[in-house]
């Protein structure tokens, strides 16, 4: 078939659509939903079978759902209704929720059910985190379910889907006050439910050292954590830790990762880290540092552990950085981290980044935080990529074991760059890639990307894939070699498959010759030409997107942190135009 995707950001679930529609064959053109006239004349200009509309914050046009079929993806079981619907799932506890794609009418999500999918709310899951996993996977298979239905070109159906056993409602939006959390009230599982209900967007509006935010990004703070922190009452803030800051509940505590800090003046609010946010206020508050090597009960940002028989062990690291972006203190302490394990005794490291990202790159806000502070987001662009190469050099400089990235979520610009600088790269079925970075503001790149890409794919292709600026799911990635297995369908069985596969890689009787091999390639490598000549040319490049005369990045940059309205869709997404 041919099909508009038509969606107000081209956002997880709508690229994952994107690859696997196209994958099965059909047609694929994008258009953002900017206006009635411009959703009109992309009907007009592509001439779709099926229009499919997997997140939108409109009503489709009349012109256009009267006239052909379109579908539009709702994050909620049938009959459910509204914009709110994983908020108020995660704020109610929901032990059974569900996905639904409806046919278009006049009104929001009331047409016609075309195909549904019920999956069990992962236990304390964030909103963000809920959305990219159960509602990406059982989207796409409701969507290929509608599509088997419908007759192309028309707005006639074969057949109906089985009629749900339970019916959702009409729910309004969350409001701020149906947000709000009682400090002195609220026990410590349903402070997390109210902030996971609202992270991505909007947060939770609240009050830090006596200033408004937003909150976003909690964990629960375990007893032992506690137990090293002075006295206080519900609500007081009495530690710090990475980016986070330890608020104490009438029954335990949460870190709080990351806020949005309003003030008096007319800068716009970012999303922060909470000690980025807050540095003067919190910067007399005691760290509570915590070892990389510990139990997953315990949070932090890195984590480290081991598995497996001595001379045949493996070390996985752990990154969850919040939305897979890493800024310079990020990156500085994933470096350290690296330093660290490379002194244990194993013999295959595997980097899994976190649940949701592997790595998104450089991270955007911090660097629009610096220039909104008086500082230079130029200079500040300038040093997180260093470090960002920093890392990179780290993994690369490995070669007395083998290294592998497991990406148990997306991964996109020097993320895949940096995923690219193992041995192995290994994912699931629903991964999507990025491998590009031209999409912000015609960024050059660098996270030796220019050394790592050619080595995997070839420079003809390489060249293909940076200039394509398409999203890569993880079949097509295979084939074209940036991955090397996807060892499942989905992430509810990649970790275990992960650590199988690292732990018999581990014990191969070819491993001492693999690494050998590989110390050998990266001398040869290095004698046709250093690494720093790599880093060198491609930082060359990135000075002039930083510090040059043309403005593009800062201006990309400056909208996306700030989610400014798409005013068109790039033409490498919009073939009808």
């Amino acid at each position: 078939m041919k099909i508009l995707l038509l969606t107000h950001a081209f956002n997880g679930l709508a690229q994952r659509l994107f690859v696997e529609l196209r994958a099965a064959g059909h047609e694929v053109s994008v258009e953002l939903d900017i206006a009635d006239s411009v959703t009109q004349e992309a009907v007009a200009l592509w001439q779709p079978d099926v229009v499919i509309a997997p997140f939108l914050k409109r009503r489709i046009p009349e012109s256009v759902w009267s006239t052909r079929t379109c579908l539009v993806v709702h994050p909620g079981p049938p009959g459910d209704g509204g914009p709110s619907a994983l908020d108020w799932c995660i704020t109610r506890g929901e032990t059974s929720w569900g996905v639904t794609v409806l046919q278009a009418t006049g009104e929001y999500d009331a047409g016609p059910v075309r195909a549904w999918r019920a999956f069990t709310p992962r236990p304390g899951a964030s909103k963000a985190s809920l959305y990219r996993h159960e509602v990406v996977k059982h989207a796409v298979a409701a969507v290929f379910e509608a599509l088997a239905r419908c007759t192309p070109g028309s707005t006639s159906w074969n057949s109906d889907p089985d009629p749900p056993s339970s019916l959702g409602r009409w729910q309004p939006l969350m409001a701020q006050s149906q947000r709000a959390i009682d400090w002195a009230a609220d026990d410590t599982s349903l402070v997390l439910a109210k902030i996971r209900a609202a992270d991505g967007f909007p947060g939770v509006g609240d009050r830090l050292f006596g200033t408004p935010a937003h909150l976003f990004d909690a964990h629960q703070a375990n007893p032992a954590d506690l137990a090293r922190c002075a006295a206080g009452t519900s609500g007081d803030i009495v530690a710090r830790r990475g980016p986070a800051l330890l608020r104490l509940t009438r029954d335990g505590g949460v870190w709080i990762g990351h806020v949005r800090r309003h003030s008096s003046s007319a800068a716009p609010a970012l999303k922060l880290a909470a000690t980025r946010a807050f540095a003067a206020e919190s910067a007399g508050l005691p760290e509570l540092a915590v070892p990389l090597q510990r139990d997953a009960h315990t949070w932090d940002e890195p984590r480290y552990r081991e598995a497996g028989p001595a001379g045949a062990r493996i070390g996985v690291l752990s990154f969850e950085f919040h939305n897979g972006a890493m800024s310079t203190r990020q990156c500085r302490r994933l470096q350290a981290a690296l330093a660290e394990v490379a002194a244990r005794d194993t013999q295959v490291l595997v980097l899994d980044g976190g649940s949701d990202f592997f790595s998104n790159g450089i991270h955007l806000h911090d660097i629009e935080a610096a220039a909104l502070d008086g500082g230079s987001a130029a200079d500040a662009s300038m040093a997180n990529i260093e470090a960002m190469d920093d890392v990179a050099l780290a993994l690369l400089s490995l070669t007395g074991r083998l290294t592998v990235s497991a990406l148990r979520g997306n991964a996109g610009a020097g993320g895949c760059f940096l995923a690219l600088a193992a041995d192995e790269v290994w994912a699931h079925a629903g991964v999507v890639l990025n491998p590009h970075y031209k999409n912000m503001g015609n960024l050059y790149g660098s996270e030796y990307w220019t050394y790592l890409l050619p080595r995997r794919v070839g420079a003809a292709q390489a060249h293909d894939i940076m200039r394509g600026r398409l999203p890569v799911g993880a079949r097509q990635a295979l084939a074209a070699g940036l991955l090397d297995a996807v060892l499942s369908s989905d992430a509810d069985g990649f970790d275990a498959a992960v650590e199988q596969h690292a732990l018999a890689l581990a014990a191969s009787p070819e491993l001492a010759q693999r690494i050998a091999a590989k110390a050998h390639a990266r001398e040869h490598d290095e004698a046709q030409r250093p690494l720093q000549d790599y880093r060198d040319e491609e930082l060359r490049r990135m000075r002039l997107n930083f510090f040059g005369f043309d403005p593009s990045y800062h201006v990309a940059r400056h909208h996306f942190v700030h989610r400014k309205p798409h005013a068109w869709t790039p033409r490498h997404l919009a073939l009808h135009r």
